[in-house]
């Protein structure tokens, strides 16, 4: 039913999108097949592998690869699966491999770049061809890796969209989060929050730039945790602990985030808080002005700071957080089957009071037993089970339409626009119908 990219296409109309792109199966497998492949997608940070033979297992869209630091100190990204039998090589989710990975059934083994080093018993392959075969090349690397100042995404397939092409401007969120630190690092802080969502991948990902929902949505968690605060009868200017710093701009009005802007650039990419966010009032930390301005002069320490973008979404599915250093990858598992990682990064050379501050930042918002999180949980929830509703077909993204958007040009609009939610799914159609048949 969906497999010409004209069928695909039609799923998406401007100012609505289908049901189906959040329900069907068909749709889903669709994604894995194509979009997935066409994309460049997050695979890890290059700090979960600092020595050579360290690896870290992940997945792209539903393909298992593996990210490993090869002896040269160039980090590779394999698919995860020998190429005899077709076994997982690691189950581990990280490790140390040494010199070689080592197929657990029959023993054949690897150099940390995928090239075959060994098979037990050669001489039973003499004369047969193996060498010319795939299978005699080794463990097959994807499409195009690309490591931009740490963060590592990968392209599945052997040709297409660059890198650079692929992000263009979109990529001074990451510069803006890896320059906070004073030594220009970051390092992943210990394993992800880990939080399964009965609900389709997209969903979350529109959430990231929907600036409508949350004085509605979290008003029983962020609004009730105001109103104690304000039951205290302290002062108005009276300094809030850390957790009310974090909780209360949920609660902002609309004009507060109508007035912060959102971004959006080519491919899908985009990011709320173009002037100001629910990050912009944290109170700061004795010592670390002072070190950015030692490390990079105080010119570029006032900019660094004076940027306090929100989420920016890189498309299909990851949100940063650079004035909180986390990141939150958005992992499809099926139609309606979601797992969501939520990762946390210290600045290298900072005082360790910001890793505290982005740690409670994490549990608070986004942990399995998170205050707010289970807002949108539900709301995320509700919508897949709505959706199954025959009453009607499709979904309204129409906030602040324009007839004749243009997605190949950076804009910057009101801060509760549904342009980027547009804007994704002009990618997805984009990298959805690469190569495929009308």
């Amino acid at each position: 039913m969906y497999e010409t990219a004209d069928s695909i296409a039609a799923l998406v109309q401007g100012r609505q999108v289908h049901r189906d792109v959040y329900t069907s199966p068909e749709v889903f497998r669709q994604e894995m097949k194509h979009l997935f492949a066409n994309a460049w997608v997050f695979v890890g940070h290059e700090s979960q592998t600092p020595k050579p033979g360290d690896y870290f297992a992940t997945s792209i869209g539903d393909q298992p690869v593996i990210q490993v630091r090869h002896s040269d100190g160039e980090v590779k990204v394999l698919y995860n699966r020998c190429p005899h039998k077709g076994t997982k090589i690691v189950i581990d989710r990280q490790g140390n491999t040494g010199k070689f990975f080592r197929c657990p059934y029959h023993a054949w083994s690897f150099k940390t770049d995928g090239c075959l080093l060994a098979i037990p018993l050669k001489k039973g392959y003499e004369g047969t061809g193996l060498e010319q075969t795939p299978a005699g090349k080794g463990m097959k690397a994807v499409g195009a890796v690309h490591n931009y100042r740490g963060f590592v995404f990968a392209r599945l397939a052997e040709a297409g969209i660059g890198f650079d092409d692929f992000f263009g401007d979109s990529l001074s969120s990451i510069d803006n989060m890896v320059d906070r630190s004073p030594e220009g690092r970051l390092e992943v802080a210990g394993p992800p929050l880990r939080y399964l969502h009965h609900c389709n991948w997209k969903m979350l990902v529109e959430n990231q730039t929907d600036t409508c929902h949350p004085m509605v949505a979290h008003e029983s968690s962020a609004g009730t945790a105001v109103k104690l605060w304000k039951e205290l009868g302290l002062p108005e200017d009276a300094p809030k602990p850390p957790a009310m710093e974090i909780i209360a701009p949920f609660m902002s009005p609309y004009e507060f985030f109508e007035n912060m802007g959102i971004r959006t650039w080519p491919n899908g990419h985009g990011h709320t808080g173009v002037h100001h966010s629910i990050h912009s009032n944290y109170t700061a930390i004795p010592g670390y002005y002072e070190a950015l301005c030692k490390s990079h002069g105080e010119e570029k320490a006032k900019a660094v700071l004076a940027e306090n973008r929100h989420n920016t979404v890189y498309f299909p599915n990851i949100m940063i957080k650079g004035p909180i250093q986390q990141l939150r990858i958005f992992i499809p598992l099926a139609a309606n089957r979601t797992l969501v990682e939520s990762y946390i990064y210290r600045l290298v050379g900072a005082p360790d009071e910001l890793l505290a501050r982005t740690a409670m930042y994490n549990r608070m918002i986004n942990a399995p037993t998170s205050i707010v999180g289970h807002d949108d949980l539900e709301m995320y929830e509700r919508a897949q089970e709505g959706l199954e509703a025959d009453g009607l077909e499709w979904v309204n993204v129409q906030r602040l339409y324009e007839e004749d958007e243009d997605f190949e040009t950076e804009a910057v609009e009101n801060g509760t626009t549904e342009r980027q939610m547009r804007n994704q799914f002009h990618a997805w159609v984009k990298f959805m119908t690469m190569g495929a048949a009308r």
